[in-house]
């Protein structure tokens, strides 16, 4: 009890104390103006953010893999992220991993006690396979929950890359840890709701991690994403649009280049600009390690202004 009293994450907020007593329109804005520093507080920790894409880069690259594990809405967020690597970028299922205390059913449903179990950590990181070829990033608000302490101590014991993301400095996990990213966004504006500020700045990390560390290895070109799967109307024009981007081509050239690439946005547009045929442009893309700029300029061709 008296380690939850001292963490930052569960103080009283001094701006709030009359939260009840506030209009609508006074308690929106009182909302809006705490998230207003959450931005900066992920700002302060660019640096170790930097070392965390880094590694996970470099994980990718060795064949490894990025686990998210967490409990409750730290839990939540990462399986949230991790989900939506695969349409985004197009990479296998089990690239980027999210796991949470108390299994799938906890992402809708409370699973008392799931938090509290350190060696239910362990086990769930050894039903993945996890290995030292892996990055573990736990994430847990109060930088203490026994379930992340249990898998970062297991992941520490493989050799993996050991990540802490919490919102409380000088925490539990960030000790244990190989790098420790630690936003402190102070009060919550509810006392003890961290999925409010807390946890919009973990969304705020979890997005720069896997964004930042797809783009490091070739899934965009300039700012457009071109590894997406194409699984829908709404994603067929958006791959149709990007060709034309990247490109300049007419909407009907696009869609003949993603027609004969079977809707391969990164083979339509090296095919656009090079003029190859869909075999040869595949070649070349593998040849240049999938990464599109890096095949535009090995073969010569000239990117669209």
């Amino acid at each position: 009890m008296s380690e939850l009293a001292g963490l930052v994450s569960e103080a009283r907020n001094p701006r709030t104390t009359e939260i009840d007593l506030m209009s609508t329109a006074e308690l929106l804005a009182a909302i809006n103006a705490e998230d207003r520093g959450v931005p900066e507080a992920v700002a302060r920790e660019l640096p170790a953010i930097t070392r965390a894409v880094d590694r996970i880069v470099a994980a990718f690259q060795a064949g490894g893999r990025l686990i998210y594990i967490g409990a409750g809405t730290s839990g939540r967020l990462g399986v949230l992220d991790a989900s939506e690597c695969p349409p985004t970028f197009s990479v296998p299922e089990g690239m980027v991993v999210g796991l949470i205390a108390g299994g799938d059913h906890a992402l809708r449903h409370p699973v008392e006690g799931a938090e509290d179990d350190p060696a239910a950590g362990r086990a769930m990181l050894q039903s993945v396979g996890a290995s030292a070829r892996d990055v573990i990033v736990g994430i847990a608000v109060s930088g203490r929950t026994p379930f992340v302490i249990g898998a970062l101590d297991h992941a520490g014991a493989l050799g993996a890359t050991t990540v802490a993301l919490t919102c409380n400095p000088n925490s539990t996990i960030a000790a244990m840890a190989d790098i420790a990213i630690s936003p402190v966004v102070g009060p919550e504006i509810l006392t003890g709701s961290t999925r409010m500020k807390s946890g919009t700045a973990q969304k705020l990390v979890l997005n720069m991690l896997t964004t930042a560390s797809m783009i490091r290895i070739g899934k965009s070109y300039q700012n457009l994403m071109v590894d997406l799967t194409v699984s829908n109307r709404k994603l067929e024009a958006r791959a149709a649009r990007i060709v034309m981007e990247a490109t300049g081509c007419t909407p009907a050239e696009a869609r003949a280049h993603l027609d004969a690439t079977e809707n391969d946005v990164k083979l339509a547009i090296l095919i656009a600009l090079t003029g190859l045929s869909p075999d040869d442009a595949r070649t070349a893309l593998t040849r240049a390690g999938g990464v599109l700029r890096r095949a535009i300029t090995e073969t010569g061709a000239k990117p669209a202004a």
